[in-house]
């Protein structure tokens, strides 16, 4: 995530906030300049940016801006009732409102997809609504457990439509799930990467030709998937699973080995921005040592090596982890990435920059 300022007073802004806290301009993001901006107001519902390079657009706030859940701006719709921001287009089914203690489910869903959002844009990835492509579009349902008792809802991908269950946004059920599934790491932001590397492979392999290659390193897709799962959760682990896996769940079938990969993909690149952002370089203090990180490897989303974010990656791990340990709190991030799994991230990084090589011309 980039480092946003007020263009009114300089104050550091973060990307969920709706008013600066020192000038109290409101603030709404424009997802074509990846840009948090302060507003002005410009007349009825409309506002106009002080980010310079759009300073006389006149912008209105997404609809889901009623709710809190989105501070996202987009065109003024010709009707006059508010319309939905990109990354609102895509959601299908909303949690009931007329439960109190649904908004803030939503909100903190709407919080993990935003960033889903921002990566997938600065990423430069191909996306489409349900509206623009019927039979593969993205569309996203936010589903409760029946009242009946009767089969939850379960997170998944089913050929363009992501289900996240809403219990997934309650701390306490989530980090249970967590537990009782033998997992290190469980986040709403970490399902809707998963679940969009499933699309992905829809968009980037399936329907793009590279499905040889991808079983090059993943495995046959073609294996049976309710009978890979079936098989996963009726024995242990693999022994040394860790050798070309990133998770045990990846263990399960070539498509969840996609996911669980690119799912960490952007979770090395997101957080990497971040480190950049702040200046942060990692210098262990070992002879020879030198900073792992620094501007001249570009922006990981669109210009830094493969072996440049691997670089930089890895050792920002180990510190972060140890500085989590000196507090008493489990490893930040609870990952071992070996050669294997490396090669794995490798055709991911590939997948991606040709995608943007092909979309830039």
């Amino acid at each position: 995530m980039r480092l946003f300022t007020c263009q009114s007073c300089e104050q550091i802004l973060f990307f969920e906030n709706t008013v600066c806290e020192h000038c109290k301009h409101k603030l709404g993001y424009l997802p074509g300049l990846s840009v948090l901006s302060a507003l002005e107001p410009a007349g009825g519902d409309l506002w106009r940016p002080l980010e310079p390079r759009i300073r006389q657009a006149e912008l209105a706030y997404c609809a889901n801006h009623a709710h809190d859940v989105c501070n996202w701006m987009t065109m003024p719709n010709e009707s006059g009732h508010p319309s939905f921001c990109f990354a609102c287009r895509f959601n299908r089914t909303i949690p009931n409102l007329e439960k109190p203690e649904n908004l803030e489910r939503w909100r903190k869903l709407e919080a993990a997809k935003h960033r889903l959002f921002y990566t997938l844009l600065r990423l430069n990835l191909p996306i489409k609504t349900r509206q623009e492509d019927p039979h593969g579009g993205l569309m996203f349902d936010f589903l409760e457990d029946p009242e009946d008792g009767s089969a939850p809802v379960m997170t998944g991908h089913d050929n363009g439509i992501i289900t996240i269950a809403l219990r997934e946004a309650d701390d306490a059920s989530r980090e249970q799930m967590r537990v009782e599934m033998g997992e290190h790491y469980r986040t709403l932001l970490g399902h809707f990467r998963h679940e969009v590397g499933h699309y992905y492979w829809n968009v980037l392999v399936r329907d793009a030709g590279r499905l040889d290659a991808c079983r090059a390193v993943f495995g046959d897709d073609r294996a049976d998937y309710q009978q890979a799962l079936q098989t996963y959760y009726d024995n242990p682990p693999p022994a040394g699973w860790q050798t070309h896996h990133v998770s045990v769940y990846a263990t399960s079938h070539p498509w969840e080995d996609f996911a669980e990969t690119w799912a960490h993909y952007l979770h090395i690149v997101s957080t990497l921005e971040t480190a950049w952002a702040y200046g942060v370089s990692i210098n262990p203090a070992l002879a020879g040592a030198t900073p792992s990180w620094s501007p001249r490897h570009g922006d990981p989303y669109t210009e830094a090596s493969f072996d440049e974010i691997m670089q930089a990656w890895l050792p920002l791990t180990y510190a972060v982890n140890s500085l989590n340990r000196s507090m008493g709190l489990p490893d930040f991030y609870p990952f071992v990435l070996t050669q294997g799994v490396v090669d794995k991230l490798s055709f991911i990084h590939t997948l991606i920059r040709e995608t943007q090589a092909l979309r830039s011309c």
